[in-house]
């Protein structure tokens, strides 16, 4: 697929979509400067940083948190 050829996002494959993002990524990570974060990811850090000075959360063990998702998303009943 090439930009020349890319058809509407509604009319790609599941494979196709897949692959759109994997480029635009790989594109964007050359210059990550230039993307910039939307102001929501800024607030969502600041709460998780102050929960965690606080002792409201705490940190979570890689392994233990792949786990976590699996449990709730994966292996969850359907």
């Amino acid at each position: 697929m090439t930009v020349q050829t890319i058809p509407a996002i509604e009319d790609m494959t599941g494979a196709q979509r897949v692959e759109l993002m994997e480029e635009l990524w790989k594109v964007m990570s050359r210059t990550p400067e230039e993307v910039e974060p939307p102001d929501w990811h800024r607030q969502v850090l600041e709460e998780r940083e102050r929960a965690l000075a606080n002792g409201e959360i705490e940190y979570m063990d890689w392994e233990e948190a792949k786990a976590d998702i699996r449990q709730r998303t994966i292996d969850r009943p359907r």
